[in-house]
């Protein structure tokens, strides 16, 4: 392979460069601060100043830098390309390329080209009613929100994925870089198969510091970060200087270089000439922080530390800066680069990419252009046979492994399955009939027996579930579909990650020209009621607590209690758009309860009365039994068998919730019940005892509106486990059936004293149960095989 000259570029085409460079420079700092005057046609004055001078400088010269010398390359090569900025507070850098490019008038057409445009332009970002100084979904050309810390790399992988001809380049900041989900993110080049995917050109950009510290990376040694990433399985590369014109000509050098070698990679993988692990190339970017901007402020150094990191001059505070702000804004001579009526100069728009191979207009960072909807086979397929309910039983994840294998099969170049190394253990293996894991290094004789390796392969495999999330954004927000299943004690990893997609996505929603997504998909399971042989450290339903905090428009939960409702529920999940859909579902056998119609019918309805485990029969209730979650569902229908053998004359109604978020009232949840509707299946003052899988204030804190809330007593996980068998764990944690009998003594008026003896029963029964547990170390076989008895049996 040939080297590119370091005189790659024509001194002509350097000039140009760099005055593009600068033009984007201006607009960068213009966002910072000005709100009025915004091409100095006379001397600044402090009216012309934002009062609130808010938004980060550091990082934009190196960021503007790349965008620029980019754009030279997809005009000369044809690329298709887009840009993921990792460093936080990166917007400005965008923007303004989204600006020049045009792209920013064509979406705010009062923000466009001209003075006007310019003007309000400038005042919008970080101004109330404008644009945030992160990369958010009003930036055009960005599918990725910078300063999530860490997940810039996995990003973009992901939005490679089954994308060809695509190459992203992502932007590292060097504090990005010091976080855990970043640091993982480096292996994701072990998983881009270069044969189908496309391909990320990391730009680790050390520009020495952070908000108030220098940065780990850019203080280590050359030759320990340059075996750094090649430890990590790259080529670098390394551009580093502080004078404009050397760095123009060494980045032009090393792209043309780094572009190279991706195109011989993907070659020869296309051509069948290239086996393993591909050696991509990653560049080294070392420019000082805050370039070109004030290199000294008050007798102290800025440029080139952490004090470039956000507004380097306040002319509020002191009249001096002032002259020195527009001494640094003049100094980018943007009569130079701008007309006086504001337009960029002809000969620097031509610069830029034109249509969509411009990085501010390309469909894929607005991935709902080009979501097609998955292709979903007939759920009946794949349903339980349930000839009478409770009586049978089921792996409930196991028949929906077979529907997303099928959904793989038919939408190969669209739907990707993410998990842990958990797929088997969660019961959805059947997956791997349809491909197995992705994999590109060394394979071993043994492998071959179970591991379902696979070159090409679409389940991703790998235990970070940083990285699995990270990817599986991409991947949504490029214009795909996924799922991503994790045990529910692990899912607490991706919290943060969970915060900022559905920040995301409630944004994207006012936003017009925002095509609709894909929902990001996350099965949990592995739950709690069946963690009693990992123990309490595995014992965690939280996640549902921090789901509900997010917007209503974005979020869904549902707890399915059986296999034929899960499937009812991933399918429907699989369809929608614009959402985050947490489904719990545990992987063990569970008693099975709805026919797949019944159980699309109360899916659909997402929360009902099931008249075969009630004894109402149409009049009003002396008790309602509600539950939430596939082993309450189950104690709780145990519990009224109870009481219906020792209280045959008790009126109970039994209630199965599938999606929680109908407990809260409409004005807060668009799933949420009227009033009215709430007060016909809970009544307005009868007792409720609500059987819950998570923590039980999560039920109060949905309810705390209703008519009936005083009413409702809920039972749930309260950090109550060890190595317990099932039955014990539930008994510690007060879901079982024996405490919702009491529970139902206690609050129905007429059972506190005619129970007493009953009361005493179940009192035994704990004990006996506990005993039996500790002595044998495993559930009684009449309670861990327990049936729903039908309406006139004994429990």
């Amino acid at each position: 392979m040939s080297t590119p000259s370091p005189n790659i570029l024509s001194d002509d085409e350097l000039v140009r460069l760099d005055r593009y460079w600068r033009a984007s420079l201006y607009l960068c700092a213009g966002m910072l601060y000005l709100r009025e005057n915004p091409l100095l046609h006379e001397p600044l004055r402090l009216e012309h100043i934002k009062h609130r001078l808010l938004g980060h400088w550091g990082s934009d010269p190196g960021q503007t830098l790349v965008w620029t010398h980019m754009n030279r390359l997809i005009r000369a090569r044809d690329l298709d390309a887009i840009f993921v900025s990792g460093p936080g507070h990166g917007a400005p850098s965008v923007l303004a390329h989204a600006w020049l490019e045009g792209r920013y008038g064509e979406l705010y057409a009062d923000k466009g080209p001209g003075l006007d445009g310019l003007r309000r332009f400038f005042k919008e970002f970080s101004f109330p009613g404008g644009v945030g100084s992160h990369c958010t979904p009003e930036t055009p050309g960005s599918l990725h929100e910078g300063g999530e810390l860490g997940y810039s790399l996995s990003h973009a992988y992901g939005a490679a994925f089954d994308h060809p001809d695509l190459l992203v380049v992502c932007m590292v900041g060097d504090g990005e870089a010091e976080a855990g989900p970043l640091a993982t993110a480096w292996h994701s080049n072990k998983f881009l198969d270069p044969a189908r995917d496309g391909a990320v050109l990391p730009v680790l950009h050390l520009n020495g510091y952070k908000i108030a510290n220098p940065t780990v990376l850019a203080r280590i040694p050359h030759d320990q970060l340059a075996d750094l990433m090649r430890g990590y399985g790259y080529e670098p590369f390394f551009v580093e200087g502080d004078e404009p014109q050397r760095v123009h000509r060494l980045l032009a050098t090393t792209l043309e270089t780094a572009l190279d070698r991706i195109a011989d990679i993907q070659r020869r993988a296309r051509t069948g000439s290239f086996e393993g692990l591909p050696t991509w190339p990653m560049i080294v970017l070392r420019t000082p922080k805050g370039w070109t901007g004030p290199k000294e402020v008050d007798g102290h150094r800025v440029e080139g530390t952490w004090r470039a990191h956000q507004i380097p001059l306040d002319p509020h505070k002191d009249t001096g800066h002032l002259r020195q702000l527009e001494q640094w804004l003049r100094s980018y001579r943007p009569e130079t680069l701008f007309t006086a009526d504001g337009q960029l100069v002809p000969e620097l728009a031509a610069l830029a990419p034109s249509g969509h191979r411009r990085m501010s207009a390309n469909p894929v960072a607005n991935g709902g252009l080009l979501r097609r909807a998955l292709l979903r086979p007939d759920i009946r397929e794949y349903a339980v046979a349930v000839t009478e309910p409770g009586t049978a039983t089921e792996e409930n994840t196991r028949p929906t492994g077979r529907l997303l294998r099928d959904v793989m099969r038919a939408n190969p170049d669209r739907f990707r399955f993410f998990c842990p190394d958990e797929t088997a253990s969660n019961r959805l293996d059947d997956i791997y009939q349809a491909s197995g894991k992705a994999w590109m290094a060394a394979t071993l004789p043994e492998d071959a027996d179970g591991t379902h390796l696979e070159r090409g392969g679409r389940v991703m495999e790998i235990l970070s579930e940083h990285m699995l999330e990270g990817w599986l954004e991409g991947y949504l927000l490029s214009g795909r579909h996924g799922l991503l299943a994790s045990y529910e004690a692990f899912i607490h990893v991706i919290d943060s990650m969970f915060n900022q997609h559905a920040k995301w996505l409630e944004k994207a929603l006012d936003v017009p020209w925002r095509a609709s997504v894909s929902s990001l998909n996350i099965l949990v399971t592995s739950t709690v009621w069946r963690q009693d042989h990992n123990g309490f450290s595995h014992q965690d339903p939280g996640f549902l607590d921090v789901v509900t905090n997010k917007s209503p428009r974005v979020t869904r939960i549902y707890l399915p209690p059986d296999a034929n409702c899960l499937l009812s529920v991933v399918d429907h999940c699989l369809d929608s758009t614009d959402k985050i859909n947490v489904i719990v579902a545990d992987k063990q056998r569970h008693l099975q309860y709805l026919t797949i119609e019944e159980a699309a019918d109360h899916c659909t309805k997402g929360i009902g009365i099931w008249d075969w485990a009630s004894s109402d029969d149409g009049a009003e209730p002396d008790l309602v039994m509600a539950c939430a979650g596939d082993v309450p569902t189950m104690e709780a229908l145990a519990a009224t068998a109870l009481l219906r053998e020792h209280f045959p004359a008790l009126k109970v109604r039994f209630v199965n919730v599938v999606d929680l978020f109908r407990l809260q009232p409409e004005s807060e949840h668009v799933h949420g019940l009227s009033d009215a509707e709430f007060d016909s299946l809970f009544t307005r003052d009868k007792p409720v005892i609500f059987n819950f899988h998570g923590y039980p204030w999560l039920i109060h804190k949905l309810l705390y509106r209703r008519h009936n809330s005083r009413n409702v007593h809920v039972r749930g996980y309260k950090e109550q486990g060890n190595i317990n068998t099932p039955m014990d764990l539930a008994i510690r944690n007060q879901i079982d059936r024996f405490d919702l009998v009491i529970d139902a003594i206690d609050r129905v008026p007429g059972l506190l004293v005619a129970g007493a003896h009953v009361r005493d029963r179940m009192k035994d029964a704990i004990l006996a149960c506990q005993r039996f547990a500790c002595s044998e170390g495993y559930d009684q076989p009449e309670y861990a095989d327990w049936r729903w008895p039908g309406r006139t049996g004994a429990a």
